[in-house]
């Protein structure tokens, strides 16, 4: 009953192959019906994301490999591209990863939550679809009660890793709740499309878009119900941000004290948190030496970013124990498992011969034979039969110098000291 973790990841391979590898979340369900057809497959969950997809599999000894071929058969990648990027993990190694990957261990952005979710819609999905059974439903329930257990013990996702959500979670340590407050950005760049999405998710209600091009201005405000505004209007509205956030491709400052000293005057002084992530700088120093304005640069963001990665990578090694604990309790609990059917097997395999054998010997009592050896023979028969099996396949793990068999023999069947 191998456990596997097959698959590619960002850390394997590029993004053009792993795009060729990529399943829809809406091809799931039709996906894990086709991987539970093969032969030898008992149980299956299908992950993909951006930077990874990975096919978790219980089944037969060559249900692995039929598992690889499905996944380089799906897209259509070459034998020497899979030896290159696709990765096998087998069960000890294949829960290790797994719950890596829901602590967010294995992300590209290190501690980041969102692969939870992710993960959980895969399990459901799967389960839905008839690919979950006994053993990869509590594989991945134990996974993410590790997730939970390395965020609440860790806080490994609170330390932000990226200048645009440290841009945000900055803002929020000076003014509270961003909903009441008006944010400007400038410019219209892949940055600032990023600040946009982190201050739309924490419920700002109030977004102005400020760049050169009012018509590329306008597409992005679409996306956030928010207002667009011409460079050259600048001015008229900068007195309505409590924050500014600035990265254009301007080579020299388009934010002037002088300008910023009127915004003020308008505001009555309420504060303004200014960040200036673009090089050159958008934003005049002088503008920082102001009463009631907080301006960043992005050498300050940086520092702040790079001293929250260290943290990050702290939190990671002291989620490494967390996750060795997860993998060890697990490990029993699948061991049990699979000792519990090899039990139930043998239990099964003795009374169908047992009951067989003492109707057998009703009968010939009934019949007028002597009890005694009836019951003689019904022993020394069941013993045989019951002993049949293990006993051939011991004699030829001696034959075949089998020693890891006869050692797991002896330890069975070696007599208990009762001194």
């Amino acid at each position: 009953m191998p456990l596997l973790a097959t698959g590619i990841s960002h850390h394997t391979a590029p993004l053009e192959t792993r795009e060729k590898i990529a399943i829809a979340r809406n091809e799931y369900a039709e996906q894990v019906k086709a991987l539970c057809k093969l032969q030898g497959v008992e149980e299956v969950v299908v992950v993909s994301t951006c930077n990874r997809t990975e096919i978790y599999s219980i089944g037969q000894h060559e249900s692995g490999a039929l598992v690889r071929t499905w996944l380089q058969e799906k897209g259509g990648l070459s034998e020497a591209e899979m030896q290159a990027h696709c990765y096998v993990r087998e069960r000890e190694q294949a829960v290790r990863h797994l719950f890596r990957v829901a602590g967010g261990l294995e992300s590209l952005v290190l501690g980041e939550s969102q692969i939870v979710g992710q993960l959980k819609d895969s399990w459901q999905l799967a389960r839905d679809a008839g690919g979950v059974g006994k053993v990869l439903d509590r594989l991945f329930q134990h996974a993410f009660a590790t997730a939970k257990k390395i965020r609440s013990k860790t806080r490994i996702g609170e330390h932000s890793v990226s200048v645009a959500y440290t841009t945000v979670m900055l803002a929020r340590q000076i003014f509270g709740n961003l909903a009441t407050k008006t944010v400007v950005l400038v410019g219209a760049g892949e940055m600032i499309e990023l600040c946009g999405r982190h201050l739309s998710d924490r419920g700002v209600s109030s977004l102005v878009i400020v760049n050169r091009s009012l018509e590329r201005a306008r597409e992005l405000a679409g996306q956030y119900d928010a207002l667009a505004v011409s460079l050259a209007d600048m001015d008229s509205i900068l007195h309505k941000a409590d924050i500014l956030i600035s990265s254009t491709a301007s080579h020299d400052p388009i934010i002037h004290p002088q300008a910023v000293k009127a915004a003020l005057k308008q505001r009555r002084h309420q504060p303004m948190f200014l960040v200036d992530i673009a090089v050159p700088r958008d934003i005049h120093p002088d503008v920082g030496k102001l009463d009631s304005v907080y301006l960043f640069t992005i050498d300050d963001l940086q520092k702040v970013v790079d001293e929250n990665i260290s943290k990050r990578n702290e939190a990671a090694e002291a989620a490494g124990t967390d996750v060795a604990e997860a993998v060890e309790e697990f490990m029993r609990w699948l061991n049990s498992a699979r000792a519990s059917v090899y039990l139930k097997n043998m239990h099964k395999h003795a009374r169908q011969n047992s009951a067989e054998l003492v109707s057998r010997a009703l009968r010939k009592i009934e019949a007028g034979s002597e009890p005694e050896p009836v019951i003689t023979q019904l022993a020394n028969t069941l013993a045989k039969r019951i002993l049949h099996l293990p006993s051939t396949r011991l004699r030829r793990a001696a034959e075949e110098q089998d020693d890891e068999l006869l050692k797991a023999a002896y330890r069975l069947f070696e007599p208990e000291d009762d001194t």
